[in-house]
């Protein structure tokens, strides 16, 4: 009888961790966010390729939901590009999105809206080139630039409307570049309008801005970091280092968790290894 309820105990126990595991699951937001690719001279998207699959691959363990997009995916804006990095997006298995980065100006917004969607066979609908997710916890607002890397008047007032409507639910701001002067290894680099700061991150519920643009290798420069209240955190370039120069190239991606009592947790992993590297996890609250 005693070895009985002890195992009835044991099974209840046992019961409970997985109803508790499972509930905290269901109360976590997961998404990978994949870099700039904009591969030259050859258009060939490999590293891209491996982070797809590997993404596909971590999708059921980590309960991932979608796949987010920094821009620089189509070097020039090239219509070769656009149609080589078609089957490589495509083969993602969650909804993905992407934003335009400075590379896609060299066409036009129309151009990446219809490949956005091309590359998503109907998992998700991309209908401009600013846009916001919205979910219990968090929202993320998308916002490509209006020209370059940079924002006009009319879309740094869309971001602050945006942001204000969403208040007070945290927002997290994806961008092609943070503004200039945040990450040192090239602190020319970025966005350069005053209203980026004085009107949008000067609202309290900004909590993080998560951009590429600058293709740094993390192993060698500060990839994450904290200023003024607001996170941010670079996603390293799949196909091309550049800072703090080219005789490097590790292709990583960044998977972000964001569990209902509002701890972010941002892992970073290297393509191949579906272990994340415990090195570069970086952590905050909403």
């Amino acid at each position: 009888m005693k070895l009985l309820s002890k195992w009835l105990l044991s099974l209840v126990i046992l019961l409970a961790l997985v109803l508790n595991s499972s509930q905290a699951q269901q109360g976590t937001l997961s998404f990978a966010v994949l870099g700039d690719a904009e591969p030259k001279p050859k258009a060939e998207f490999p590293h891209m390729a491996q982070a797809v699959a590997d993404v596909n691959t971590l999708t059921p363990q980590l309960n991932l939901q979608f796949v987010l997009g920094v821009g620089d995916i189509a070097h020039k804006g090239t219509l070769l590009q656009y149609e080589q990095a078609t089957p490589v997006l495509q083969a993602l298995q969650l909804p993905f999105y992407p934003i335009m980065g400075n590379e896609e100006y060299g066409s036009t917004p129309e151009r990446f809206l219809t490949f956005a969607n091309k590359w998503n066979q109907g998992k998700a609908t991309i209908d401009s080139i600013r846009y916001t997710l919205e979910f219990t916890q968090v929202a993320l607002v998308l916002a490509s630039p209006d020209f370059s890397r940079d924002f006009n008047d009319e879309g740094i007032a869309w971001l602050k409307n945006e942001v204000s409507r969403l208040a007070p639910k945290p927002v997290l701001l994806v961008v092609h570049g943070a503004q200039q002067g945040v990450f040192k290894e090239n602190a020319d680099k970025g966005i350069s309008h005053p209203g980026f700061v004085s009107e949008v991150l000067s609202q309290p519920n900004v909590r993080a801005v998560i951009s590429g643009d600058l293709h740094m290798d993390m192993p060698r420069v500060t990839h994450s970091l904290e200023l003024g209240g607001i996170h941010y955190l670079h996603i390293p370039a799949l196909e091309r280092t550049k800072i703090p120069d080219e005789s490097q190239h590790t292709p990583m991606y960044r998977v972000f968790h964001i569990h209902a009592d509002g701890t972010v947790v941002v892992d970073t992993y290297e393509n191949g290894n579906l272990t994340p590297l415990a090195a570069y996890q970086y952590r905050f609250t909403l």
